[in-house]
């Protein structure tokens, strides 16, 4: 997980409207992109195998949120993201990521296509603000886009885990969730006001997320609670999204990295219309990379955490990215980037965990697939 920022009187912290919903719990609160936000409640393993089992709530109202509307806003965002907007028929989401003209990547996104028109984008929050200034500054003269940051007045609940659909069920009508494919939404009326659902998420799992209004978020966060969703923190989902092999901007990607070295290939759209990057990421792909993201399982005992060096007959040929100890596999886990020739499952290499040599194989992405 990112390391967290300490708290300074210069750089106050955001806080979600569910904020007192949290301490009411007794969570664990920590600072985490500018926001302070649950690291836990009853526990990261708890928390974990409860997505894994049975289904968990996450408030994730740190995430950016923008909506872009306009005759132009699916043009607009076709030149900021990697993958080819007008693709998307209404209410459907897709994974999506942003670079510069080098082909780093800016940041990872979901967006959402609403109707008339409308788009819903889904940024990291430590991106948030670059990313809406970013997008802002693509807009030209007499090109009708509005572009509308929701964050701050809306709350954004992520509902994961195998009984995520009928848990929910009993707070939206069944039949809404019914209706809902893999990476659709609707917009739907959720007490008295108007939300967004879609089925995504970050875990690895089944699940669905919501962005609703922030007056209106401690009652139905309640709801879920009484239904028997478990309240889950940022601890249990950085686990979740690592045994799915799920990139976290800042530590398996960003600005120095690629979308094609971080496998993130299928949301590349080379043979369309241009976007920022275009003419970068067509060279990495006549070329090839050099490197790529791999996913490491350790063979023995021992943990290990980003920044551990990794070996190949006694030299460094990487660092962790991202690591720590899986609840789903009972050992541990990381990703990294390798020279491309040791990228191949079953290639044998060594993490130092503070001077000791962890036994680590490269494994097929992801570590865990849902049933």
């Amino acid at each position: 997980m990112r390391r967290m920022e300490p708290i300074t009187d210069e750089s106050p912290l955001k806080r979600s409207a569910l904020d007192a919903e949290h301490r009411r719990l007794g969570a664990k609160m920590v600072p985490f992109a500018g926001w302070e936000m649950p690291l836990q409640f009853s526990g990261i393993v708890d928390e974990h195998n409860a997505v894994r089992h049975w289904a968990g709530v996450f408030d994730v109202s740190h995430m950016g949120r923008l909506v872009l509307s306009g005759r132009d806003a699916a043009a607009l965002l076709r030149r900021a993201l990697t993958y080819n907007v007008h693709r998307l028929k209404e209410w459907q989401a897709h994974y999506a990521v942003m670079c510069q003209e080098d082909g780093g990547v800016i940041d990872d996104v979901f967006l959402y296509r609403m109707d008339a028109g409308r788009f819903l984008l889904v940024t990291n929050a430590v991106n948030a603000d670059s990313d809406r200034d970013h997008i802002a500054g693509l807009v030209e003269p007499g090109v009708d886009v509005t572009i509308d940051d929701i964050q701050i007045r809306t709350a954004m609940l992520a509902i994961q885990g195998p009984e995520a659909a009928p848990l929910l069920a009993e707070t939206v009508t069944g039949a809404l969730i019914e209706e809902l494919p893999r990476h659709g939404c609707m917009e739907f009326e959720l007490l008295g006001s108007n939300a967004v659902i879609a089925q995504s998420g970050y875990t690895g799992e089944d699940g669905f997320e919501i962005v609703m209004d922030a007056a209106r978020a401690h009652a139905f966060w309640r709801g879920l609670l009484s239904a028997r969703v478990k309240p889950c923190g940022l601890g249990a989902r950085d686990t979740l999204r690592l045994e799915a092999a799920l990139p976290l901007y800042g530590n398996d990607i960003d600005k120095t990295t690629n979308p094609f070295e971080a496998g993130l290939a299928w949301v590349v759209d080379l043979d369309d219309e241009p976007f920022i990057g275009r003419e970068a990421l067509l060279r990495v792909r006549e070329t090839g990379v050099r490197r790529r993201l791999v996913c490491l399982k350790a063979l023995e005992k021992g943990i290990m955490r980003s920044d551990c060096a990794v070996l190949h007959d006694g030299e460094v040929v990487g660092r962790v990215t991202s690591g720590g100890f899986s609840p789903t596999l009972g050992i541990s886990i990381g990703m990294a980037y390798v020279p491309s020739e040791l990228a191949g499952d079953g290639t044998s290499l060594v993490v130092d965990v503070r001077g000791r040599p962890l036994p680590v194989v490269v494994v097929k992405r992801p570590f865990y697939k849902r049933a």
